[in-house]
């Protein structure tokens, strides 16, 4: 796809700061920067991968700043085309200027993402690659920059391109028997079809069931704080964050809504919910915040169910059942809470259990320690991928093509059927690389991407 335009757009974020990036791309971008940029040589006639010292003007040939233009020549620059940065000083205005100035000399402000997109159309990256520079951007742990820094050297594109080699293999030699039907040769033998075919069908389930331990990487690990009204979720979520976020009130039903605070904890960005305490009620605002409760929690990989523990040690067990049986895919912890008004004998008694008292706020390095194990323990399953929901939902129209591959090589009286079913495979595979792809796609790809970017 050819792109003839030039666009342009700040590429570090808006603010006061030491520098300011503003990128332009497209074929006249030498031309346009020429008309703002005073050096001591067109950037037209510099060497590629250059770095040149000058002033800027605006469209009336007003001074707006001094800064450096970095030149890069097409192909080989990040879009694919010719390519000039902008570093000016920080701050609203500057920026803003330098960007208007280059509208005015025949740019066009930059749709977001669109940079990658170019590079993509460029081929400079394939669809995994251009999706690994968001996840660079906004993966929120350690593990996420570090899985979408490999994806965006090739390793989820080398694995896909492993699998559709080896689909392709087996496309020929079934449509090749099918060119010979007549002489009855078989070019390759059925016990090793269906193990290729097996092999194939157990990558796809690996990656897709990857796919929660990628999306912790990329967004955060989800922790809910539930259990019976007056339990202590407000001041638990206070304690952790070690400041007063959450209202504490000896009245039951205090929280009506749900509060949303974040903290790192080993690395990974840990999301916590304090959700509105779980129990039948006839006040509609309360109803409503148990609803949306029920509703978050779907969303969450770790639910700390607190108890208090001068009622019973067993008062929220009947409700730690609910929850394992209406959120199996969370992992359900109980929280003895309140041991601060316990005996001594009484705390000893339920030592083995998760015991805190979020007034005191003894035990809650031990919540953030298990916190920080079970997300380490859930996005162990990413390995060295990044998974994401269009990968997942093309993964699955692969998984169901492979098994219908293998239906038809039990039941089906000509190699053509298989041959079809893998064939689909393939075309789906092409969509996660990009080798095939449409606007519709690519507009929802780079639709997350910053302006800029």
């Amino acid at each position: 796809m050819l792109v003839r335009d030039t666009i342009c757009a700040l590429a570090t974020p808006p603010g006061v700061g030491g520098l300011a990036v503003i990128r332009l791309s497209g074929p006249d971008s030498f031309t346009i920067a020429d008309l703002c940029f005073r050096g001591s040589r067109l950037l037209a006639e510099v060497d590629s991968h250059t770095i040149h010292y000058g002033k800027f003007y605006d469209a009336e040939q007003a001074l707006v700043d001094t800064i450096t233009a970095s030149v890069f020549r097409a192909p080989h620059s990040y879009t694919g085309e010719n390519t000039v940065e902008f570093s000016c000083h920080g701050g609203l205005i500057v920026s803003q200027e330098l960007s208007a100035a280059l509208i005015a000399a025949g740019a066009r402000p930059a749709e977001p993402g669109e940079f990658t997109k170019r590079a993509f159309l460029n081929n400079k990256l394939d669809l995994t690659q251009a999706e690994a520079v968001a996840d660079i951007i906004h993966s929120v742990s350690q593990q996420g920059t570090h899985a979408a820094a490999r994806q965006l050297l090739g390793g989820l594109t080398r694995r896909l391109r492993e699998l559709r080699s080896s689909l392709v293999e087996i496309c020929g030699l079934l449509e090749l028997e099918l060119d010979f039907s007549m002489e009855d040769i078989e070019f390759i033998d059925r016990k090793e079809l269906r193990a290729k075919l097996v092999s194939a069908l157990a990558f796809c389930k690996e990656l897709t069931d990857s796919f929660q331990a990628s999306e912790i990487m990329r967004s955060g690990y989800n922790v809910g704080i539930v259990g019976y009204p007056n339990a202590g979720k407000s001041s638990l979520l206070n304690a952790m964050l070690n400041k007063k976020r959450a209202i504490v009130s000896p009245t039951p039903g205090t929280t009506r809504d749900y509060i949303e605070e974040h903290l790192v904890i080993g690395g990974t960005m840990i999301n916590i919910f304090d959700t509105a305490g779980l129990r039948s009620s006839e006040d509609r605002i309360e109803i409503e915040g148990i609803q949306l409760a029920q509703t978050l929690l779907r969303q969450c990989n770790l639910l700390l169910i607190l108890n208090d523990s001068t009622l019973s040690f067993d008062h929220s067990q009947a409700l730690v059942e609910r929850l394992q049986q209406d959120f199996p895919s969370a992992t359900c912890v109980l929280v003895q809470n309140k041991i601060d008004l316990l005996d001594e004998q009484s705390v000893a008694y339920i030592a083995s259990s998760l015991c805190i008292s979020a007034v005191t706020t003894d035990g809650i390095d031990a919540v953030k320690a298990l916190i920080a194990e079970y997300a380490r323990r859930d996005m162990a399953h990413a390995g060295s991928l990044m998974i994401n929901a269009r990968h997942v939902a093309l993964l699955q129209m692969v998984i169901q093509s492979l098994h219908n591959a293998l239906e038809a090589l039990e039941t089906a009286p000509s190699n053509e059927f298989i041959a079809i079913d893998v064939r689909e495979a393939l075309r789906k595979i092409g969509e996660i690389t990009g080798d095939t792809w449409s606007e519709n796609v690519l507009d929802e790809v780079f639709a997350r991407f910053c302006i800029g970017k």
